[in-house]
């Protein structure tokens, strides 16, 4: 592979699809025309685990994933088929769920603060008097007690013993049962565990009363200190040496925004794989009083990546294929379901305060304990400068407008806190503090679950504009903005990754595609939805509407996948219902609607989906053509080269069948193939695939700029296009707006003189002034090579 792949197709392994099976797929892979393949974490991780991001030993491969000699083996099958490979790796966290899997944290939770391993993980040994508080038990301890057991044996897993509650398991300090312990009495059981280097506490003491750094909320992921040099040395050994020998050409880096030090870590990592393609899994997504007055974020320009994995590319194809002139009636319409028109900014104000009264008090009591000298309602003052910080964080001593922003904003907000926030700024804005370097930390989980992962459930205007890194509150963009943002991709970040899915987006490209043609039919959604809920609501408005565009935009999706959907979807809002107490009341409303839309609003669901489906799939060719053509590293991610139409995680892990898609791609190339029809099979987008990443892998010297091609005509706004250098992409935007009109009529592009192929259907195209009538004739798509360029198996 070269220093940077020219495209990547990205792979979910795990135990069902080990490297094994994946060495089986890398022909197709090759034969769809992908350059790298893209790997999912292959550390050994909690046994059981369909993502691999809870690593538990970072010293080797993943044994269910098939272990080191199946990662060989599929290296050794990815260079014959001419592929190169790029790894995911998670350095900010390990997985604890389960702590006689990982070696480190066993050692810590054995040996406590004397252990080798008591620096790799970031833990405020001072809070809870020098041991790891352990929240699993069911109920407070004292009520607990009855079903804890200990055991001194020596065990495969502990030479010193073992203390069991259910299915936890934790190892005995060497030493702390004595002769003289009644190990059947609760007393004697709790002296034993007073001598233990962690406590057990109630699972919902996890969100006030840890004192170990978690991975956002999650309890069971411990953040690691690579910061430190031994720790990444010994984090990153198995990943090196994947480098040095050749099994791997690349990392993508998971959540750098964790790391205490992200640029230094970036740099770190670049001197040990000397200047190995790097990408970063970096959000970019700012969130202003008043958005419009403030530049957008952009990636820090001295971290040694080639940049971020893609989802500001994402949002930017997304929203120039929607209808501007939906915004106002979608509006009006979630103003109508929920009684007011919210300001986003005022939501995730709320929502990301909420998280951090919640779930990240733990992490803000740490803050506190931090400081320099006491300040009077710190705690309140930092969750209101955490719920007021604009982006993910700073890297002090860049990023301190972001903090003066932040700073601003609480004293708009809260008044009463002047004293503490005053007090406060200086103090984060010194980079060499503690508290300051915690807090930069801190910014972005609050940001992650407050937004994302809540706010993105509430804010239901329209579904397609909230996913991973977008601004949903920015409804649309214009084609000279969506070309001034490529122009920016292309000049500073050329070799950075582009995606329209992965597996953290909130839905698949293709449900998005769908939900986009609602701001061209707003009206008509607004009846549609409102005969859906004459036969099924759950009482809420807005949730109304988010259940049933993902019923729509997945249809025909099966009722077990839009069940678990609908349940996440609900308690990640966190209004109505949650995931700590439950509403079963609200929650079987909400099954009761899904259950109707394969009931009694299954004819409402077909006929609006009928509608709407072609314009769906022209905007699924749009897209994924503007991605693939596009500047940057385009990922495709698994399965995603059919119709896409997964929900959120873990919905978009499902299988893949690559046996029905290596069959269909050996029927578009079969020599007296016909060119397929745009129909449920997804063989059109399947073409257009294959061809455009064929030709952008075997001729990349027709991919060195970007420059907007002219159009003009009455239509001219329903197309995108842009030259790169040798190679012109033509995209459809509002397919229905499009319709209306009656088609292209005089529209045209003007092309440089000679002759083009369009390589999706092989049909020449004389250069000059061209009809788009003519153009995209066959599919709402073309990507037009000059003839001397054509590669030679399109």
């Amino acid at each position: 592979m070269p220093a940077h792949p020219v495209s990547t197709y990205r792979l979910q392994i795990r135990a069902g699809f080990d490297l094994d099976a994946a060495a089986a797929i890398t022909g197709y892979l090759a034969d769809l025309g992908a350059d790298a393949a893209y790997l999912s974490p292959l550390l050994q991780s909690t046994r059981g685990s369909d993502h691999g991001y809870d690593v538990t030993d970072p010293t080797r491969v993943d044994a269910a994933r098939g272990g080191p000699e199946a990662l060989e083996r599929f290296s050794e099958a990815a260079r014959e088929a001419g592929l190169g490979i790029l790894a995911d790796i998670v350095p900010n966290h390990m997985g604890i769920s389960k702590p006689q899997e990982n070696p480190w944290w066993w050692d810590v939770l054995t040996h406590g603060r004397a252990s080798v391993h008591a620096e790799a993980f970031d833990i405020d040994w001072a809070f809870g008097d020098g041991k790891v508080r352990v929240p699993v038990l069911g109920a407070p301890p004292a009520e607990a007690i009855g079903d804890i057991r200990v055991d001194p044996t020596p065990t495969p897993e502990s030479a010193t013993g073992l203390a069991r509650y259910f299915d936890h398991i934790l190892p005995l300090a060497p030493g702390s049962v004595h002769d003289t312990d009644d190990l059947t009495s609760a007393d004697g059981v709790r002296a034993v565990l007073d001598r233990q280097n962690w406590e057990l506490r109630f699972w919902q003491d996890e969100a006030a009363e840890l004192n170990y750094r978690r991975f956002f909320a999650v309890t069971t992921l411990a953040a690691v200190r690579v910061e430190r040099p031994e720790v990444f040395d010994a984090a990153h050994a198995e990943v090196l040496r994947w480098l040095r020998e050749g099994l791997v050409d690349g990392l993508r880096v998971d959540h750098p925004d964790g790391l205490a030090d992200p640029g230094g870590y970036l740099a770190r990592l670049a001197q040990a794989t000397e200047g190995a393609y790097v990408l970063v899994e970096k959000i970019l997504e700012r969130s202003a009083h008043e958005a419009a007055a403030e530049p957008p974020e952009t990636l820090p320009a001295w971290w040694a990546t080639a940049g971020t994995t893609g989802y500001d590319a994402l949002a930017e194809i997304e929203r120039v294929l929607i209808d501007p002139n939906g915004e106002q009636p979608l509006t009006a319409l979630d103003g109508v379901l929920r009684g007011t028109v919210p300001v986003w900014t005022d939501m995730i104000h709320d929502t990301k305060r909420m998280i951090a009264d919640t779930i990240q008090v733990s992490e803000i009591r740490r803050l506190v304990r931090c400081l320099p000298e006491p300040i009077a309602d710190a705690d309140d003052a930092l969750a209101e400068l955490l719920a007021c910080f604009p982006t993910y964080r700073s890297y002090l001593p860049a990023g301190i407008d972001d903090l003066h922003h932040a700073v601003d904003e609480a004293l708009r907000r809260r008044p009463d806190l002047a004293d503490a926030v005053a007090a406060l700024a200086p103090v984060l804005s010194d980079g060499s503090l503690e508290v300051a370097r915690r807090f930069e930390q801190t910014t972005g989980p609050v940001m992650a679950k407050g937004v994302e992962d809540t706010a993105f459930y509430r804010y239901t205007r329209l579904g397609s504009l909230t996913e991973v890194g977008g601004d949903p509150s920015v409804f649309s963009l214009s084609v000279p903005g969506f070309h001034a943002a490529w122009q920016r991709r292309q000049a500073s970040w050329p070799h950075a990754m582009t995606t329209l899915s992965t597996h953290d987006t909130k839905r698949g490209e293709d449900v998005r595609a769908r939900l986009d043609v609602l701001a061209e039919l707003p009206g008509r959604w607004g009846q549609t939805l409102d005969a859906l809920r004459e036969v099924a609501s759950t009482g809420n408005g807005p949730f109304d509407n988010l259940l049933w565009q993902a019923i729509v935009g997945s249809w025909p999706a099966s009722p077990e996948r839009l069940h678990a959907y609908a349940e996440k979807a609900a308690r990640e809002a966190a209004e109505q219902t949650g995931w700590w107490q439950p509403d079963e009341v609200f929650e079987q409303r909400m099954h009761d609607l899904v259950d109707a839309a394969f009931g009694s609003a299954e004819p409402i669901v077909s006929r609006f989906v009928e509608e709407i489906r072609d314009a769906g799939w022209s905007n699924s060719l749009s897209a994924k053509l503007l991605q693939l053509a596009g500047p940057g590293v385009p990922d495709v991610y698994q399965g995603s080269e059919l119709w896409e139409t997964s929900l959120v995680d873990p919905d978009n892990r499902r299988p893949v069948d690559f046996g029905a898609r290596e069959r269909m791609l050996a029927e578009l190339d079969a020599p007296d193939a016909t060119r397929p029809p745009i129909d449920e099979s997804g063989a059109a987008k399947l073409l257009v695939t294959s061809r455009a990443l064929r030709l952008r892998r075997d001729r990349p010297e027709l991919y060195t700029r970007y420059t907007p091609v002219t159009l003009v005509g009455d239509a001219a706004d329903h197309a995108v296009a842009f030259d790169r250098g040798g190679v012109i992409a033509l995209a459809t935007r509002l397919p229905i707006g499009l319709a209306a009109r009656g088609g292209w009529g005089d529209t045209a592009v003007m092309l440089p003189e000679g002759t083009f192929v369009d390589v999706v259907t092989g049909r020449r195209v004389p250069g000059g002034v061209r009809p788009l009538a003519d153009v995209l004739a066959t599919y709402p798509v073309a990507l037009l090579a000059t003839e001397a360029a054509e590669a030679t198996d399109v």
